[in-house]
C-alpha cells in the first residue's frame, strides 16, 4: 500500500479572537499580557488580529500567561442549530400557548422559549415563578401584559422585560394574541438530567 501524504489546508488557523477574548475575559490589558509574556505589546496585537502565526514557544508563552489550555485555541466551537418548524413542544404552563424549546435540550447556560400565545393566552391567574436567575421576555408580535404582585407592565411588539427569574409573575396576551420569546439564565431545567 502507498503511503498517502496529507496536504495543510489551503486556510490559515485563526486564533487571534480566542486570544483576544481570552486577554479581554480576565480584564487584562495588551501591556499587562506583554509583561506577563516577556513579549511586545505590538506583536501580541499582531497575533490578535491575525497578521502573524505565533511560533510554538510563543504560544505556550502566551497560553501560560493567560492560564489557557494550548489545545483550546485550535478547537472548533460547538455550534447547534435548532430550527423552529422542528424545535420541541414543551409545557411551562402557558395557557393557549404553543410552546417550543428552540436551544438545545442539554444546554443548561441558556434557554430560549418561542411561545406563539393565542388570544387571552397566559400564564394562568396565579402568580409564578421560575428556577432561574435571569428571565426576559421579547415579544415579538402582539401585546402582552406582564402582573407582578405590585405592578402591572405592558409591553408592546419589540419591547422586552428582564426581572430576577425568581420573582413571582404571570402574563396575559392581548386581543390578538402574541408571538413571545423567553429567555432564562441558567436554563430553568435540562432535557439532559
Amino acid at each position: 500500500m502507498r503511503p498517502i501524504h496529507p496536504t495543510a489546508a489551503e486556510t490559515q488557523v485563526q486564533i487571534g479572537a480566542k486570544l483576544r477574548s481570552s486577554r479581554q475575559a480576565q480584564g487584562l490589558t495588551l501591556e499587562q499580557l506583554a509583561a506577563a509574556s516577556d513579549l511586545t505589546k505590538g506583536f501580541i496585537s499582531r497575533i490578535e488580529r491575525d497578521e502573524t502565526m505565533p511560533s510554538v514557544p510563543t504560544l505556550v508563552q502566551l497560553c501560560q500567561a493567560l492560564s489557557l489550555p494550548i489545545g483550546s485555541l485550535f478547537e472548533e466551537p460547538n455550534v447547534q442549530l435548532v430550527e423552529l418548524a422542528g424545535a420541541p413542544r414543551i409545557n411551562m404552563g402557558g395557557i393557549g400557548a404553543d410552546e417550543r424549546l428552540v436551544t438545545p435540550r442539554a444546554e443548561e447556560r441558556v434557554q430560549v422559549l418561542r411561545s406563539s400565545v393565542e388570544p387571552g393566552g397566559s400564564g394562568g391567574d396565579e402568580l409564578y415563578t421560575v428556577s432561574c436567575d435571569v428571565e426576559s421576555l421579547h415579544v415579538v408580535a402582539g401585546v402582552v401584559e406582564v402582573r407582578f404582585s405590585d405592578r402591572e407592565v405592558t409591553l408592546a411588539p419589540g419591547d422586552t422585560l428582564t426581572f430576577p427569574g425568581r420573582t413571582p409573575h404571570t402574563w396575559r396576551a392581548g386581543e390578538a394574541g402574541a408571538e413571545i420569546v423567553w429567555i432564562l439564565v441558567p436554563a430553568a431545567w435540562s432535557g439532559s438530567r
